[in-house]
């Protein structure tokens, strides 16, 4: 049998993946997107040493990398306070394109950080995965699962999805007005959370115990939560002397506690109310509570809308 030989198959060749800044979230980042099957390059002002099979390069702050002309995506992966200053210097010297698209990683800005490269007329915003990334060698597992929030160009929000998905991640959209609330949120659920541990941790070394053995103590009792919370909301999971309307207790508390650490207790008190009186907590009862924190009753917004 005779006929004309197909041509073979085109095969899609992803963009080069371009991440400037070597911390924490950028390297855990690359390598990340390298397992993905990525390539990916990373640049630096330093030389340090970078996990396999990343390699660095290294140049000064007011140069671009040497890569960036090879690169699709171009990530700025550096403090929140730096990345409108390196986008300044990438639209200075010219390095960026139309074709490309820029992202950065801050949780609390929007595509508005990249301002100095809208004359580049390349597409920008932003890309958040909403996990922590302390151990850039486990990045990929860590963010597996995870969500991620994009935002920006119609482009740069395709791409940053593309990515997210391919890293086993769920992506969300959000408007640029809604990173700053957002990302309050993130900070409340993940380094408040671990500053509140720390505050449990140093009463409980107040109380005689050392700070190993109050750990050891804390640490059933901090997972127990977290395996409450893995299959109830917050508002279900929520225990303890407010909760219960236990006043006499909170009072004891309060006495107990120095000014700051009252203070504290005070306000997370009144939060721990509200929710509280959203699940149900009648009237008198909070307000016996409420005097006890020496607070006003939180204002609640019932199911329905009453208040």
């Amino acid at each position: 049998m005779t006929g004309r030989r197909r041509p073979p198959l085109r095969r899609t060749v992803a963009p080069v993946v371009g991440i400037v800044g070597p911390g924490r979230a950028g390297v855990g980042l690359a390598l990340a997107l390298a397992k993905s099957g990525h390539d990916v390059r990373l640049h630096g002002r330093t030389k340090k040493q970078v996990p396999q099979p990343l390699t660095l390069s290294v140049g000064p702050e007011n140069e671009p990398p040497a890569w960036i002309a090879q690169a699709g995506v171009v990530i700025l992966a550096v403090k929140d306070d730096s990345i409108t200053a390196l986008a300044a210097m990438l639209a200075r010297t010219g390095a960026v394109r139309p074709d490309h698209v820029v992202l950065h990683l801050s949780g609390s800005q929007g595509q508005e950080a990249l301002m100095p490269l809208v004359g580049s007329r390349a597409a920008l915003g932003s890309f958040h995965p909403l996990q922590t990334i302390s151990e850039p060698e486990r990045a990929a597992e860590r963010l597996r699962g995870t969500w991620a929030a994009v935002e920006g160009m119609p482009r740069a929000v395709q791409v940053a999805e593309g990515l997210a998905r391919d890293l086993g991640m769920r992506p969300f959209r959000l408007p640029s007005n809604a990173k700053a609330i957002y990302h309050a949120g993130a900070v409340f659920a993940s380094n408040y959370f671990v500053v509140v541990e720390a505050v449990a941790q140093r009463l409980l070394r107040h109380a005689g115990l050392s700070d190993r053995e109050a750990w050891e103590a804390l640490r059933p009792l901090v997972e127990g939560t977290l395996e409450n919370l893995a299959h109830q909301q917050p508002m279900a999971a929520l225990t303890g002397p407010v909760a219960r309307g236990d006043e006499a207790t909170v009072r004891r508390h309060l006495e107990a506690l120095t000014s700051d650490d009252a203070a504290l207790y005070r306000v997370l008190g009144r939060a721990t109310l509200e929710l509280a009186q959203k699940r149900g907590m009648d009237a008198a009862t909070a307000a016996r509570v409420a005097a006890a924190l020496a607070t006003d009753l939180p204002p609640v917004l019932r199911p329905g809308g009453k208040t």
